[in-house]
């Protein structure tokens, strides 16, 4: 049995040789030295510092030699790499405070220069488009009518004709109030107050409601569980639905510009017969250009529902079906905004960064 390799030579390992080692740690130490920012500092000590680099394969060879030849080769590599680590840690002090005295410059603040003016307060672009599209109806000779937002189950669904079974009424689509034997939510939109002012003023009547309304939808960017709604609302004798498409022109054309009007398409609302789905003649192509990515190339956009009041919420709210007809329509203010000013995401208008807020301005 042959005994321990007491003649093994560590410089016949290429590694280890002490040449190969002083290259090693001048490279080093050279690029150290050679680097200008803390960058290119890093990357250098990723070169000849990190695991792969020479020094750190030469270090793992002295695991492989016997043990009367470790402590030369440990100590040949093990200066070498203190060597460098010293430069690295130089540098790296060299260059940091080179850094922040470049800092203390370009960041430099002359506290004797008078003081700025206070920015304006601003108010919020959804409350500037309610304001606008209230000032339209209160032009066209139109009042602006208000009501609850926790709102009484009868107004909010049994005045306005929905049964007992309709799917709106679930809870997984309505806000209740505890205890729901109390029959209170939040108003899941502005046609309640429909019902409360035709019971309140009686006829004839021509109001609009602006407000806030509760649905149970996710948070995206179409979407939000609290949003803004305008329903208008005309009784009157003689009242047709040519009255309404006039109405609804009118109102495109002064919020979205000159020749901008509506079309109706049929479709159904409990508390309108007919009803209609209204849709808004593009504005930014006009409906001639086939690849616009506002409205996909169709022309229009949909803009909300109306319709001619149906005579169940006329008689529940105690209006004679048979000497006054009227109609009523509703969308919503968050919509406008969007179409108006080009925001693609509901969630910005909620999330009360000032910055969205700023690039709107004042209105006054």
């Amino acid at each position: 049995m042959s005994g321990p390799n007491t003649s093994y030579d560590p410089v016949e390992v290429a590694a280890l040789d002490p040449a190969a080692v002083e290259a090693a740690a001048a490279a080093a130490l050279a690029a150290a030295q050679a680097a200008s920012t803390l960058d290119e500092l890093k990357a250098a000590r990723g070169a000849h510092q990190g695991d792969k680099s020479p020094l750190a394969l030469a270090n793992r060879e002295i695991r492989a030699l016997p043990p009367s030849a470790k402590a030369e080769a440990g100590k040949r590599v093990g200066q070498a790499r203190g060597r460098v680590a010293q430069a690295f840690a130089a540098r790296q002090a060299e260059l940091e405070a080179e850094r922040d005295e470049r800092i203390l410059v370009d960041e430099a603040v002359d506290v004797t220069l008078p003081a700025g003016r206070r920015p304006l307060g601003r108010r919020h672009p959804i409350e500037l488009m309610s304001q606008r599209i209230a000032d339209l109806f209160i032009g066209m000779g139109w009042e602006i009518a208000e009501g609850p937002e926790i709102e009484a189950e009868w107004f909010n669904f049994d005045a306005l004709n929905f049964d007992i079974d309709h799917p709106a009424r679930q809870m997984q689509d309505t806000f209740y109030v505890d205890p729901p034997e109390d029959g209170l939510v939040l108003r899941t939109h502005t046609s309640p107050v429909q019902a409360r002012t035709l019971l309140e003023r009686g006829v004839p009547v021509y109001v609009a409601a602006i407000g806030r309304v509760f649905r149970t939808d996710e948070l995206d960017a179409t979407h939000m569980p609290a949003f803004h709604q305008v329903e208008g609302l005309a009784v009157d004798e003689g009242i047709t639905m040519a009255h309404l498409k006039g109405t609804l022109d009118r109102l495109a054309a002064e919020l979205f510009g000159a020749g901008i009007t509506t079309r109706l398409r049929p479709s159904y609302f409990p508390f309108t017969e007919p009803s209609a789905e209204m849709d808004l003649r593009c504005f930014v192509c006009r409906g001639e250009d086939p690849e616009c990515r506002t409205c996909k190339g169709m022309g229009w956009i949909e803009w909300g529902g109306c319709g001619m009041v149906n005579r169940n919420v006329l008689t529940a709210c105690g209006v004679d079906p048979d000497r006054y007809t009227g109609f009523a329509f509703g969308m919503g203010v968050d919509r406008a905004l969007m179409f108006r000013t080009g925001v693609s995401d509901m969630r910005d208008m909620i999330e009360g960064d000032v910055r969205f807020d700023a690039q709107f301005g004042m209105e006054i």
